[in-house]
């Protein structure tokens, strides 16, 4: 019972929404205006949490490249050594340091594709953003200080910017080893 209640207020509520945008044509266009700028804040954070993501990634990488390198000489040194079972367990775990790295790298690379969808995703929404009319009753304007309406120079120098960082990460993050 308390579902239908519900259901009906918000459906009550969304008419009295709609009959007010109906009246208020400026006031769609900046509710809008609002979705689009809100989701393009939500991107941008992504985009840095992916980043994050992808650094942290680069520096297990970087380990674990380290760890098989000092097995692959302490493979060396038992071989030579005549102790064939240490230099076979030796071995096994290289191996299974190889995996982590191939599975970290794989998730490098999974990032790498979702950071290339959101800015793809980003530049659209500012395409869209740029072909809107601005809205009437106000006059237009940019805010100051908010990168969402930041002139074309700024966003296209930040995206430069991030594909840059991005590309860096991965040829940091190439694998040293086999």
């Amino acid at each position: 019972m308390s579902s239908s209640w519900f259901e009906q207020l918000e459906s009550q509520l969304e008419q009295q929404l709609e009959a007010f945008l109906g009246s208020h044509p400026g006031q769609q266009e900046l509710l809008e205006l609002e979705e689009l700028l809100e989701r393009q804040r939500r991107l941008r954070r992504r985009r840095l949490q992916i980043q994050a993501q992808a650094e942290q990634l680069r520096q297990a990488l970087l380990q674990i490249a380290g760890e098989i390198t000092q097995w692959q000489e302490r493979v060396r040194r038992a071989r030579a050594a005549g102790a064939q079972e240490l230099a076979g367990r030796a071995e096994a775990h290289q191996g299974q340091l190889m995996g982590q790295g191939r599975d970290r790298w794989q998730l490098l690379g999974e990032l790498g594709k979702e950071f290339a969808r959101v800015e793809q995703e980003l530049q659209e929404l500012e395409q869209r953003q740029q072909a809107r009319p601005k809205p009437s009753g106000k006059p237009a304007r940019e805010p100051v200080g908010d990168p969402a309406t930041a002139p074309d120079l700024e966003r296209a120098w930040a995206d430069f910017e991030s594909r840059q960082e991005l590309e860096e990460l991965r040829r940091r993050s190439r694998p040293a080893g086999p």
